[in-house]
Order: C-alpha cells, then structure tokens, then sequence
C-alpha cells in the first residue's frame, strides 16, 4: 500500500557525521574540503585546474567554472560529499556523461561530483519479473548490451536516444531521456520502477513504483531531526512527450519516482535504477520512403495513427527528414529522386514473423495511405547496403550542419518544441513563416511520431541576435499551442527562461519550494529549472 510519508536510511555512521560536524564548525575553506576528503574518507577527489576543467562544459557549451572535482565510487563516498558541501554551504553539481545540450551538468562555482566511477555492483537482469538493475555510472549503451546478453536475446531495454553511447544512465534518468519509440513508452520515465537515491545531506532513500505517492500534495520525509514536507508542483502539464521540468500534478498525486526521474539533480542524486524490460522482437522491418511534401507527411502520421488505433507505441521509429535536409545529407541521390521531396523512416517491430512475411503488406499500406508514397520511392533497408546507406546519411546531417557553423564562424540553435497533434500543423505553418521572414538558414527533422521535429537554426554571424528573437517566438508559439519548449532534452539553465513563457512564475516558485525543502541554500545542482532566490551565493 501506497502512502506519503517516506522513511530514509543513515548511511553514514554516527562517528563519521559527528567528526564532520566537528571539522564543519571550523568553516573550512574549499581547500580543506579537498583534504579532509581525501585524507580521512579516501575519496578520489582534486583542485587541479587541468583535470577540473575538462568537467566544466557540456554539450551546451555554456561556461562554467568550478574549484574541484570529485569522482566516488559507491554511494557511501557519494553521500559523505554530499554531506560535507551541504554542512559548509559548497555548490555542488552531478556530472555524468555531459552529453546534454541544456548546460544542467555546467558548474556554478563549488564542487563537481561525477558520476562516471558509479559503477558497481554490476548490471544484474532478473528475467522471471523481466527487470534490470544497473549503477548509475555506466553508459547506457553498455546497459542496454548488458540486458541482451543476461537475458540470451529476449528481453530489452527500448530507450535508445541518439547519445546512447556517450550518455550515461544516470545522466538519462535525470533529464528523463527518450528514444525515437513514439508515446510515452519512448522515454525513460516510463521504464522506472525502482531507485535508489540521496538526498543533498546525504541520506537514503529507496522506493519503487508505487511505494510513495504524495497525498494533497505533499510528501512528508522522516529526518533524525524532524519531518521535512514537500510540496510537489502542481502546474498544468501538458499530457505530450515532456521533458520540461520536474513531474507535477494539477490533483497533487504524484509517484516518487516520477517526480525523481527528469528533476535535472535538483531534488537530490540517484545512485542506482531498476527499469522494466520489454520482450525483444524477433526481427524490425525498416522503411525508408519518400512523400512529394511535409503537408504530405502529417497527414501520414494522421494515417498511420489511424492504423494504429492510436497506439504509435506499436511501432519503434518513425523520424522525418524535411526536404532542407537533403543539403547536408550524404547519399541523398539515393534517397530522394528530387529536392522538394521530404522522407520517413519507419521501423516495424516483427514478432512470430519474419520482414518477407510482412513486407509486401506493408507496401500496399504505404501506397494506399493516399500520402503521395510510390513504391519506385521506398526503400527496403534490411540488407547491409540499404542500411549502411541510410545509416550514414541519417548521421552525415549533424555532422554536416556542425561544420557549415564552424565555415560560418557562428553557433546553431536547435530547438526542442513539441505541441499536440491537433496543433501540429499550425505550428508548423507558423514557424516557418517566422524563420523564411527572418532569412535565417535551417533544416528540420525529427521525431513524427510524436510531433516532436527539431528546428535547426544557422545563422550567419551577423544574423545571431535575430536568430535568439526567433527562437524565442517558436518558443511562445509552442506555448500557445499547448505544447512545451522541451520534449527530450530538459531544461538545465539555458531554458530557465522557457520554463517561465511555457509555465509561468508560479510554477517556477512551486518547483523553488519543492527544492528548498530539501536543500534550503540551493546548492545541488544550481540554476538548474529555476533561477535561485533568496540565498547568499558563495
């Protein structure tokens, strides 16, 4: 039975947080932190500038800046730093494989904890409740490897985002990562089902699925020196793809590992994860095909919807190219017979068949949408040849657009926006219009299944200030479309300013007094979500 009042664990031993809160009251400089870690606990942890600055930016390429690193290896040595900043009022930011775009890993002054020795014990599968527990400092790809192999090729971990290689899980657990599944099975949320956490002073807590969930809004946590009540966010959000903010709930029911997973660090650190594994399929049948227009593609997405009966989750991928693509693609002669033309990848997971069992049906699917697909443009991409194809032109566009930039000497913009259905098609009516007024160079591509395609913006150099303006209108566009700003990649502190257009001041304050709560001087992972108020910077 469920219930709101959550119990902790004291991981640390009496004599341990009796000699910290001895060394504490000495007000210790950042210095003697390094030391006393280092000498009493053994813990891997150094002011060396050359070795701290490599942990300073993230794929957000924001600056950041910090006077130490930290690298423990197991929870214990995670909670005694955590114990020791909070006990001196040290920022402390979690660093796992920086891969976001978001700058939620880029330090604030203080100390960085990463995460990338967390991995021990080791991944174990239990395939009677077809479950997977793994450390936090593994990457993901290795765990998704690992669930494979334990469990003989039948069981899988479906999340696959594009960074599944240099992401680490905990690193997708904390913006809650999703893969190209359309609907909510896409992301990491939705496979949780256990974790093991601590809070900013360093205590334990565990929880399942459905162990704690907040009753009129509020969980209440058991300290050794009193209850702490945390109010969870109650915000309308959108029912979409949604990686824009901490979980919350207009009724205040909110499941606490709903409301750990995709809380970007602020409400604590999660040190290890059980997810639900899903029986593999047997083969995928891939598709790429080609439509004469992007008006042409969603009314696809209607079709196969359709089809699906609403239930998109039944199939694994369907990204679309826009036909501004095709420039920084390689192999696009091959792809596409024309440059007007757009494309769509669909991957069919096949269970108890087999693609030549299957794919016939499947071209008269395509051809009987009405969508304008030909058979002369669809292409088969289960030999070697046709996949290695659509494998290097698939990844030719990022690396193609990163090097116009570079040519440029300008950044790109990407955005991350994401309405409902319904509204699909206005918005993006609409924010082309915004960026042809502009003149501003972009392409789009991206997720269709879930509505989620991402505008990627390169402008010239002088054109950079009108480029911020025109985000920010496709920011608000999305807004009054009942979308959000983020669908996959977060908010960290670069889209503090579209969590405030997409939920308002009130919201960022009932997502400031969840954090409070528990870490009163916002010093784990500052400036992610929310701006800090009210608290005396060190």
């Amino acid at each position: 039975m469920s219930n709101n009042r959550i119990p902790i664990h004291s991981i640390l031993g009496s004599d341990v947080v009796e000699k910290i809160s001895v060394w504490a009251e000495k007000s210790p400089t950042i210095s003697e932190l390094v030391e006393f870690l280092s000498l009493e606990f053994q813990i891997d942890i150094t002011s060396d500038l050359d070795i701290v600055n490599g942990y300073e930016r993230d794929c957000s390429n924001i600056n950041g800046n910090a006077e130490v690193l930290c690298r423990p290896i197991n929870e214990l040595e995670c909670a005694l730093v955590l114990r020791c900043c909070q006990s001196v009022k040290i920022p402390l930011t979690i660093s796992a494989g920086r891969t976001n775009l978001t700058g939620s890993a880029t330090p604030e002054g203080g100390v960085i904890l990463s995460i990338e020795k967390m991995t021990q014990p080791k991944v174990k599968v239990d395939s009677a409740s077809k479950t997977i527990t793994t450390p936090v400092g593994i990457y993901l790809e290795d765990m998704r490897k690992e669930a494979l192999r334990q469990s003989n090729n039948k069981l899988h971990y479906p999340v696959d985002p594009t960074s599944r290689k240099e992401a680490m899980v905990g690193g997708t657990l904390s913006c809650n990562a999703s893969g190209f599944i359309p609907g909510p099975a896409g992301a990491t949320r939705y496979w949780t089902e256990g974790l093991e956490f601590l809070t900013p002073n360093g205590f334990k807590i565990s929880c399942k699925r459905g162990d704690y969930i907040s009753e009129n809004g509020e969980f209440i946590i058991d300290f050794p020196d009193g209850e702490v009540i945390v109010k969870v966010p109650s915000y309308p959000r959108p029912d979409i793809k949604n990686a824009s903010g901490p979980f919350s709930d207009e009724n205040g029911h909110v499941d606490l590992v709903d409301l750990l997973v995709g809380s970007e660090g602020i409400f604590g650190l999660i040190t290890s994860s059980t997810f639900r594994l899903k029986e593999m399929p047997d083969e995928f049948l891939d598709m790429f095909f080609t439509l004469p227009n992007e008006i042409d593609a969603v009314r696809f997405h209607h079709y196969i919807s359709n089809h699906f009966e609403g239930d998109l989750s039944q199939i694994t991928a369907l990204e679309y190219f826009g036909y501004n693509c095709q420039t920084y693609m390689d192999h696009r002669e091959t792809l596409f017979n024309s440059t007007t033309e757009v494309g769509i990848y669909l991957q069919i997971p096949l269970y108890n068949e087999t693609v030549e069992d299957v794919a016939e049906d499947w071209l008269n699917i395509l051809t009987n949408s009405d969508c304008g697909i030909h058979e002369d443009g669809i292409l088969l991409l289960n030999t070697p040849q046709n996949w290695q194809t659509f494998f290097e032109a698939r990844h030719s566009i990022p690396s193609n657009a990163l090097e116009k930039t570079r040519q440029l000497d300008t950044w790109s913009i990407l955005t991350d926006t994401i309405v409902p259905p319904d509204n699909f098609p206005e918005f993006l009516d609409v924010t082309h219009s915004i960026l042809q007024t502009a003149d501003i160079e972009y392409l789009l591509f991206g997720h269709l299944g879930d509505c989620h395609l991402h505008f990627h913006l390169i402008p010239t150099k002088d054109q950079q200030h009108k480029a911020l303006e025109v985000y920010h209108q496709i920011i608000e566009k999305s807004a009054e479309l009942d979308g959000v700003y983020s669908a996959e990649h977060g908010t960290g502190k670069r889209k503090r300013p579209d969590f405030l257009k997409c939920y308002g001041e009130e919201a960022a304050e009932q997502v400031r007094s969840a954090k409070a709560a528990l870490d009163p001087d916002f010093l784990l992972n500052r400036g992610n979500v929310v701006e800090p108020v009210g608290v005396q910077i060190r």
